[in-house]
């Protein structure tokens, strides 16, 4: 029986999806899962119980992935979960941008006491004209989940579509359409774009990309679209741009004091990703990444740990083993599988950076002595019995 505790609200849906060995706790020291969405883990003293951490959503500044993982704690996202929800969103920002529907509203919300507003709009409505998403040239930042759907979408709104990726994968690249234009050089989107949404990671080379520099090589009158995170974008420097006439709109789903309220801003709410089938995907994902993990030691679309799929253990025990990834490791684990006279049927190892995960599969039941062993061995984090 493997107990899990919800930090947030999560989807029913999603946890309709556990199986009957698997247990709801309300004490989250019992727990050898977490599901979360938004609640920070930070200041947690993380139990030695817990084995992983599912993140129902794209987004783990939440979660201190460094500690988990010198702990053996696999965390996982959803990438993908909520790609239609914020896609959705970044075409409406887009509308909203290109089309002043938010002062247009506002007027009419301002003047709803005037007999003669029908009159008085007929006068107005020029105050509000706008321009037209036909024919405009996009640019995305980042093909992944999301980045592919605005780019296809785009595409039938009869936009000309550029985009940029340096590592996009097999898959977005077989779901893209043919007809985006990808570039080698995110300057080409910046020179030649009307409209940029930037859909990447914030990484340590990310942060601040859309910055001064970024900002002189763009089209004047340029639209900029960020429903991926606000530190991917100097908000400082975003704001002089529109001070200086370069940049015609700034369209963010993450409010903050820099950008909320200013001029040449739409600050939205954090609504990208905030959907009922959103929400519903994510739990879904969420609870079968922990599942299958928990069950199996199978790992997939973990953010500090590499994906390694041994699916269902046949034999007669199975064994993770979590450490630094340094050179002679598998040879003082496999030693040691040897000493003991226990033989390995199966083995898989992956590494992420500066940790590694060794799944084996061994034709005889663990014992708590290669258990110790094990772990007594340096740059070793934690030995999980999985079977």
């Amino acid at each position: 029986m493997f107990k899990y505790y919800c930090l947030n609200p999560i989807a029913q849906v999603g946890l309709d999806k556990f199986r009957a060995d698997f247990e709801k706790t309300e004490d989250v020291n019992e727990a050898e899962g977490i599901l979360v969405r938004s609640a920070s883990m930070h200041d947690m003293e993380l139990s030695d119980k817990l084995l992983t951490v599912a993140r129902a959503g794209a987004g783990v500044n939440n979660i201190p992935l460094e500690e988990c993982a010198k702990k053996g704690i696999v965390v996982f996202n959803t990438p993908g979960a909520n790609a239609n929800g914020v896609k959705e969103m970044v075409i409406a920002g887009m509308l909203l941008a290109s089309r002043d529907i938010v002062g247009g509203i506002n007027w009419v919300e301002s003047a709803k006491d005037d007999e003669n507003i029908a009159k008085a709009t007929e006068k107005e409505k020029k105050k509000f004209a706008g321009t037209e998403i036909q024919d405009k040239k996009l640019g995305i930042i980042g093909l992944g989940a999301i980045g592919v759907k605005v780019a296809n979408v785009a595409k039938h709104l009869g936009m000309e579509v550029y985009g940029y990726d340096p590592y996009v994968s097999v898959d977005a690249a077989w779901n893209l359409s043919r007809d985006v234009k990808h570039v080698l050089n995110v300057e080409e989107i910046y020179e030649t774009c009307d409209i940029i949404t930037i859909h990447v990671p914030l990484l340590d080379s990310t942060k601040g990309m859309l910055n001064k520099e970024a900002i002189e090589k763009m089209k004047d009158g340029v639209i900029i679209l960020n429903f991926a995170r606000d530190l991917l974008a100097n908000e400082e420097d975003i704001l002089e741009g529109i001070k200086q006439g370069k940049i015609r709109k700034y369209v963010t789903d993450f409010p903050n004091t820099t950008t909320a309220g200013k001029e040449g801003c739409i600050v939205i709410p954090h609504l990208g990703a905030s959907t009922e089938e959103s929400e519903d995907n994510c739990a879904k994902m969420a609870v079968k990444e922990m599942m299958d993990y928990l069950e199996n030691g199978n790992i997939k679309n973990s953010v500090n740990y590499p994906n390694v799929d041994m699916g269902v253990c046949s034999q007669a025990s199975r064994i993770g083993i979590f450490h630094e990834n340094k050179a002679n490791m598998i040879t003082k684990f496999t030693g040691n599988f040897g000493e003991l006279d226990i033989n390995i049927t199966d083995m898989a190892n992956k590494s992420k950076g500066t940790v590694a995960y060794t799944m084996l599969d061994l034709e005889t039941p663990v014992t708590e002595e290669i258990v110790k062993k094990l772990s007594e061995i340096p740059g070793v984090f934690r030995v999980r019995v999985i079977k």
